[in-house]
């Protein structure tokens, strides 16, 4: 390789570089701009692609005064093959589901098999009793109301 100073390149040559070191830039830019705002959407940024995260269900946990509210999405997901547990403070939520489907006329067949798996562990906002957990399942979504231990109460305090 010739070492030639970038002001000696006709300006053909150096319009080259600057548009190959523009279009990087741009690249580099919507990567990090698509990983802050999306950072669990592995599908808009290739470099940052994790297969597991397409398969955690969407979570929403809402810390009460004396309860913690969990509410997943898990379309598609039978009650049968869900594994939820609570382990000192995170809830871990599983599923695993297989589906088979066989179409058979004269001397055509057709046959597709579907697995597909979920996992969501979160950390809970406070101590629960995992003895007395409420659970609720209708139309894919899951609910779940995790009383709080009384020391996880919430407790006001007064400015005097």
């Amino acid at each position: 390789m010739q070492n030639k100073d970038i002001s000696t390149r006709s300006k053909n040559e150096q319009h080259d570089y600057l548009t190959a070191f523009k279009n990087l830039e741009n690249k580099v830019e919507h990567m990090f701009r698509n990983m802050w705002h999306n950072p669990f959407r592995h599908e808009e940024s290739p470099v940052f692609s994790f297969p597991l995260m397409s398969n955690m269900p969407k979570m929403d946990v809402i810390d009460r005064d004396k309860e913690v509210l969990v509410k997943a999405e898990l379309p598609g997901i039978d009650k049968k093959d869900l594994d939820i547990s609570i382990t000192n403070d995170r809830l871990v939520i599983k599923a695993k589901t297989c589906h088979e489907e066989k179409e058979e006329k004269g001397d055509f067949v057709r046959q597709e098999i579907s697995k597909s798996e979920i996992y969501r562990s979160v950390l809970l906002p406070a101590d629960v009793d995992d003895d007395k957990v409420k659970t609720s399942f209708k139309n894919g979504v899951l609910e779940l109301t995790l009383p709080k231990k009384k020391s996880a109460y919430r407790k006001r305090i007064e400015i005097k």
